[in-house]
Order: structure tokens, then sequence, then C-alpha cells
């Protein structure tokens, strides 16, 4: 059974513009567009917040606002996460479709798997790590996390959405994070890998999209159409930037 998805690649973005798309999808979905899957990365640099996240418990401000780095806040949950070289995809589909049955952690495990394939045709083993992590299988990175994710369910619907790492500055990203003191010392700061570090090359934007539309394809039966957000959708992202996503208030709230 295949299931027909609108394929968007949106490049790279700002932080609120990014995350007020994924809503804008979601609402158009609600409305009676077919599903998505969507690919995306970020410029500038950011740090995005779980929804639940109080900024300045996870977050060196001054240090965001000397590197440059935006901050935003997600709609779904989950850790604070800093976008550089990374893809990140998002699926945003009706809670009632074939792909969304089961419990939570089968929708991580099924949606996860596109991206184990899309890596394994890179040459990478991978492996899903509930609740919501992809990890390396593989010599001395076994075990690092190389794809988190996460969900919010709303108007009948869900967004997935997830990263997946091209490279790596662990300096920069404990520089701007404030993990738990227990994690820094458990991991030594490495808990985490990008590709360039494991293949030893540099993997572009673009390669990593396209090995990551095949896994999606294969591990979920996707037609996908390729496409553009519509001009309904783009402008209600960007009143989502000046209302929501972009303002100080969303970004403070607990």
């Amino acid at each position: 059974m295949t299931h027909p998805f609108r394929f968007l690649n949106t490049g790279r973005q700002g932080g609120a513009f990014n995350m007020a798309l994924d809503q804008a999808l979601l609402e158009s979905l609600a409305a009676g567009s077919p599903p998505v899957l969507r690919f995306f990365g970020w410029q500038p640099p950011a740090v995005s917040l779980g929804y639940f996240q109080g900024i300045e418990d996870e977050v060196d401000l001054r240090a965001c606002a000397r590197r440059g780095v935006d901050l935003v806040r997600r709609i779904s949950g989950g850790g604070a996460v800093f976008h550089q070289e990374e893809v990140t995809y998002s699926l945003i589909l009706p809670a009632a479709h074939p792909l969304a049955q089961g419990s939570l952690e089968d929708s991580y495990r099924r949606f996860c798997r596109g991206i184990i394939l899309g890596l394994e045709s890179l040459g990478l083993e991978a492996a899903f790590a509930p609740i919501n992590d992809v990890v390396l299988c593989q010599g001395p990175w076994a075990g690092r996390k190389v794809s988190g994710n996460a969900q919010s369910r709303r108007q009948s619907c869900i967004l997935h959405h997830g990263t997946v790492l091209l490279d790596l500055d662990p300096g920069l990203m404990f520089e701007l994070l404030k993990p738990p003191p227990e994690k820094n010392r458990k991991t030594g700061g490495r808990r985490v890998a990008g590709l360039r570090e494991v293949l030893n090359r540099r993997v572009d934007f673009e390669e990593a999209c396209r090995a990551l539309e095949e896994g999606f394809t294969r591990s979920l039966g996707l037609a996908l159409s390729p496409g553009e957000p519509d001009p309904g959708e783009m402008a209600r992202a960007r009143q989502l930037v000046e209302e929501k996503f972009g303002c100080r208030e969303w970004l403070f709230r607990r």
C-alpha cells in the first residue's frame, strides 16, 4: 500500500519561520490538504526549546547572543536542541492515518525507520532507541545519538519532526546549552555524533536529503509529490512569526 504525501524541501531558514511553517502546514492539513514530508535546515544556527521548558534553565542567553544563534520555542515537547549542520524533517499527517496507528512509541519507531534506512544508504548501521532517538551501531560510535525526534498532536493531526546531524561542534553546543551536570559527568559531553565524524567525509545537506527521501519512501511506502508551500501557507507562516514564534512572550513562556 502506498501513501500519497506532499514533499517539500524548504531549504535553510530562520528558527521562527521554520517552526511557524510547521504549524501552518499542520493547520492546512487539518483543513483538508494532503499529508506532508518536509526537509529543512537552519540559517542562522538556532536553539529550539521544547514546549514545556524554561528558557533560562536550558540556555545561556548571553552565549547565544554573542554567537549570533537564534532562539525559538517549538510546539512539540522534548529537550533543547542546537541546530547547526543538520537536516531537519517533519512528517505531518492525520492522527487517523494508517501510518499513525498504535501507541506513541509505535509511531516513533515507525517514523524513525525512515532515518535508519536513509543512513543505511550512506553506509551506516543505526537503530531505534526508545522512545525518540536513533543511535549508531558500529565501532567507537556505537550508542551515540545521530537523530532526536519529537511530536505534537493537535487538531486531530500529528506533527512529528526530528534531526539528522551532519556535523557537530560539541564545544559550541555545550557553550550554548545547560545540560544537567549528571549528563556531563556520565557522557563527557559526547553522547551525540555527526555524519562527518563517523564517515570521515562531509555529507552535505542535499546528499543527506536524497538519502532520507529514499529512506522514508521505502520504510513508509510514500508516494511523494514534490512541490512548495502554497501562498496561503506561506502567509500564515509569516503571520505566526509575527504573532507567536518570533515574540518574546512565546519564547519566555513556560
